[in-house]
């Protein structure tokens, strides 16, 4: 497997793996998180455009996609019910999303993001019961609550070097 920024070859592959992670979250009791549309495509577009949009390839094909930079998210400023394990400077990662087809892709990209900063914040919602698994199975803590931009709550994971 390698990481690398996403093309517009890509495009298919993505939307169709976007597509399959919905459907899953929805089978898992987790359908509010991004309902049926979430991400719009010109979010997509706009990450890509901005080189923050990653595919991980394996054999060719784009096994997993996500939004990661290395940049302070202003989501993040504010944290409840606990508190960030360090305010170094840190990268985020927004909108992973694996297909089935190859076994630890997502964790694959964690693992790629946590090298390019050592520190990461990332968070997802409550229900997803999947996603917080796979975030503490990589090394990461819960941190408490933060807030999006519309009001709705998410829990808040971070991992650091050390």
């Amino acid at each position: 497997m390698r990481i690398r920024n996403a093309e517009a070859s890509d495009w298919e592959e993505i939307l169709e793996i976007y597509a399959g992670a919905r459907q899953f979250m929805a089978a898992h009791e987790n359908g509010g998180q991004w309902g049926t549309g979430y991400p719009p495509e010109e979010l997509l577009e706009e990450d890509m455009e901005a080189g923050k949009l990653y595919v991980c390839e394996d054999g060719g094909t784009v096994a997993a996609v996500f939004y990661f930079a290395a940049e302070e998210d202003p989501t993040y400023g504010v944290i409840k019910d606990g508190a960030w394990l360090s305010d170094a400077p840190y990268g985020v990662v927004h909108r992973i999303a694996s297909g089935r087809a190859v076994k630890g892709a997502a964790s694959f990209c964690l693992e790629w993001a946590f090298g390019q900063t050592g520190n990461i914040r990332i968070d997802t919602h409550e229900n997803n019961i999947p996603m917080q698994n796979m975030l503490k199975k990589n090394g990461f803590r819960y941190c408490g609550r933060i807030y999006l931009e519309n009001g709705e709550p998410r829990i808040a994971f971070q991992k650091v070097q050390g």
